[in-house]
């Protein structure tokens, strides 16, 4: 799985207090139903981002805790009926600025399968400016990236993961070094002119040296977009296991830290900025979808496990947060018998809206704008955030100007536990 996609939290340390804080909100808040239709119509006026969840991989890499189920034991066709089905339930009152097809794997899928998917959602979002779909390196060709673009994708966005032959064989990973290049040089040759990696640093066993040569190689292919994440040890995964074992040890925080710092520092300089805690790209080339999750902007998620957040009040920012089943079987059963997926809902308040879009926002490298946060929240985030904004800082970590409150480059290998402060609201 490539970049964000599915939500507003993809990797990093969580301080104790913020997990409890969030257990202790979902427990309060939370309720399972069948949502009705025209609660999940609801939504503002404001136009959302769309993220199709395809829940299939060839064989499940040894990292990943994200839904996925093995591609051969799917109907793939009543798959795609199923994820457009759904789609149709939110044909009223939502205008699409964004669409994103990820996973799993989305080219585990046979071709015509997600040709047909990505040509309805194309339809059904014909203002989208930006259409992304994730892309496995060894599982694309020239046929089905020409057949992407014909039916109106314009971004696409390969999980590479590693340039190093021993780690990709450890994550998991079905394709080979030379299948990365392979495909980026196919997508250039079918038109595309956005093309993004995502990247792994902190793998056990590596080194700096190795980190430095993957990124010497992502550059080398002149791609717009690089996605760096830290890799974390994701409960029910194989290296989960592997580590309560022993079998695997994390690398140490002082070389995890070296190799964050040295993703920013080699990326910027190769023109590519760091827009966000993990994400880099060439002028203009920010993944737009993302950037909605980072404003805490409404999206809708659609499949199984996917996410969506539909606001009530453009102004007040608050709404329902859903997820759908994480069960394939259950979630066909419920679209095929027109009914919504059985989903998880949880109410958010205009508090909890201010103290979201404070972290995620915190998250870009702009951070918080001031006039936009009064307008989205209501809220002075001077004043309901004074103490964390006045303590990091005096430490440095925390800056203030131009109308903006942001995390100094300093606080970015620490940015985790600083957002904790900014989860609620005492």
């Amino acid at each position: 799985m490539a970049e964000l996609a599915t939500g507003p939290t993809r990797h990093g340390l969580r301080c104790a207090s913020c997990v409890k804080r969030e257990a202790d909100s979902q427990t309060a808040g939370r309720h399972v139903l069948a949502v009705a239709d025209d609660e999940r119509r609801a939504t503002s006026n404001e136009s959302a981002g769309l993220y199709v969840h395809i829940p299939v991989c060839r064989s499940k890499c040894r990292y990943c805790g994200f839904y996925s189920v093995p591609a051969g034991g799917v109907d793939a066709g009543r798959l795609v009926d199923g994820l457009l089905r759904e789609l149709e339930r939110y044909d009223d009152g939502i205008e699409f600025c964004t669409a994103y097809i990820g996973g799993g794997s989305p080219t585990a899928l046979p071709a015509e399968e997600l040709i047909r998917l990505v040509r309805r959602v194309r339809e059904r979002c014909p203002q989208a400016q930006e259409f992304t779909v994730e892309c496995n390196p060894g599982q694309v060709d020239a046929r089905l990236l020409g057949g992407l673009k014909t039916a109106g994708v314009n971004r696409l966005s390969f999980g590479a993961q590693s340039f190093n032959a021993r780690e990709l064989e450890l994550l998991g990973r079905a394709h080979s070094v030379g299948q990365i290049a392979a495909a980026v040089a196919m997508a250039r040759r079918s038109g595309f002119e956005n093309v993004g990696l995502d990247l792994i640093f902190a793998i056990p066993g590596s080194t700096l040296a190795d980190w430095q040569a993957g990124l010497e190689a992502a550059l080398a292919l002149n791609i717009e977009h690089v996605s760096a994440y830290s890799l974390s040890f994701e409960a029910g995964t194989v290296f989960e296991a592997w580590r309560g074992t022993g079998w695997l040890a994390a690398v140490d925080e002082e070389l995890d830290r070296a190799m964050y710092e040295e993703a920013i520092d080699r990326l910027e300089r190769a023109g590519l900025r760091q827009y966000e805690i993990s994400n880099f790209a060439r002028p203009g080339c920010e993944c737009r979808h993302n950037l909605g999750y980072w404003a805490n902007r409404p999206y809708v998620g659609i499949g199984p496990a996917a996410a969506s957040y539909l606001t009530n009040d453009a102004v007040r920012a608050s709404g329902r947060r859903l997820t759908n089943d994480a069960d394939i079987g259950r979630y066909l059963a419920a679209v095929e018998s027109g009914r919504t997926a059985p989903a998880e809902t949880n109410l958010v308040s205009p508090d909890d809206a201010a103290c979201e879009t404070a972290v995620l926002n915190l998250r870009r490298r702009e951070g918080i704008d001031l006039a936009e946060f009064h307008r989205r929240t209501g809220r002075d985030a001077m004043r309901i955030f004074a103490e964390p904004i006045g303590r990091y800082r005096q430490m440095g970590l925390i800056e203030v100007a131009d109308r903006a409150v942001r995390l100094s480059g300093q606080a970015l290998p620490i940015a985790d536990t600083i957002l904790c402060d900014f989860s609620a609201l005492e």
